[in-house]
């Protein structure tokens, strides 16, 4: 993988690589920058009372991670285990294994390619974020944060007595536009920071909605685009359009420029975090840390 990673092209593309691989008789992909290691399948010690769909944790090279069972998350058929794959992934500043029967091969594609899962027939359109065709098959993008939201639970989108508080009434004078796909998180988002103050939300399914708005009240209003919003957020893996790319197109922009740009994204991690500084971006967090969200919110436009 570490090979792989390499040809990865520069920030700001609009371009990923994918990793395919199946489970049952459907075929998946995730995102290369979300993969350490694939590996076959190592020894997993169970862990009491914890969700059917988590088989246990294993000891990767010194290091013990909960192993996710994909199959089980979406109640597929599944193989003899021997038969099956790891996939050692980062995201959310944990590693986690998910178990996959077969993996497949490295793909470059345009986010461009990527549709919404809108109406799809197989059952699985609550778990997936992205949906793409390749050489005559439709593969899907699952929504991994959700997955592990739901199977383990997440205290770290609780708002505290102190957010709260902290200048709140500021906080409702300003306008923030976010840009994230999954209608989980969307959720999480309004809720979390309505609690902290942050009231007026406008979302965007994709980066590219958001592009287009921004761009239209760039524009018609000029440097007028601040008195309606004051900072954009914005996760990185979207359909259409991506959070660097979408980074990107603003910074570069004469008036666009100004407007302050938080990437808030599973994919922020010490080795990835340049290239959203790459784009212009003016903070990265990665999720869930919301508290540390609403703080350089604050820094920014308070």
């Amino acid at each position: 993988m570490t090979e792989e990673k390499g040809i990865l092209l520069q920030s700001g593309t609009n371009e990923l690589e994918i990793v395919t691989f199946t489970v049952g008789e459907n075929l998946f992909c995730i995102n290369v920058l979300k993969v350490k290691e694939i590996i076959h399948p190592l020894e997993v010690t169970p862990v009491p009372d914890s969700n059917a769909a988590i088989e246990g944790v294993s000891q990767v090279r010194g290091e013990i991670m909960p192993v996710v069972n994909l199959a089980r998350v979406m109640k597929l058929p599944e193989i003899e285990p021997e038969n099956t794959k790891f996939i050692i992934t980062e995201l959310n500043q944990m590693k986690i294994v998910f178990r996959v029967d077969e993996v497949h091969r490295i793909q470059r594609i345009s986010w461009e390619q990527i549709e919404e899962p809108e109406k799809l027939s197989i059952g699985l359109e609550e778990l997936a974020v992205g949906i793409v065709k390749l050489e005559g098959n439709l593969v899907l993008l699952l929504d991994y944060e959700k997955i592990i939201y739901e199977i383990s639970g997440n205290a770290d989108f609780a708002v505290t007595g102190e957010d709260r508080i902290t200048r709140k009434v500021n906080r409702e004078e300003k306008t923030i536009f976010i840009a994230e796909d999954s209608q989980m998180l969307r959720q999480l988002l309004e809720d979390t920071l309505h609690e902290a103050g942050y009231t007026n939300l406008q979302f965007f399914a994709n980066g590219k909605e958001a592009q287009e708005h921004i761009f239209k009240l760039l524009k018609e209003q000029k440097q007028q685009t601040f008195d309606n919003v004051n900072l954009l957020i914005t996760d990185i893996e979207m359909p259409q359009m991506d959070g660097h790319h979408l980074t990107k197109v603003i910074k570069e922009d004469e008036i666009g420029r100004d407007l302050p740009v938080v990437i808030f994204s599973s994919l922020i991690t010490e080795d990835l975090e340049h290239k959203g500084a790459g784009v212009g971006a003016d903070a990265q967090v990665s999720k869930p840390n919301i508290h540390q969200l609403i703080n350089i919110l604050d820094e920014l436009v308070l």
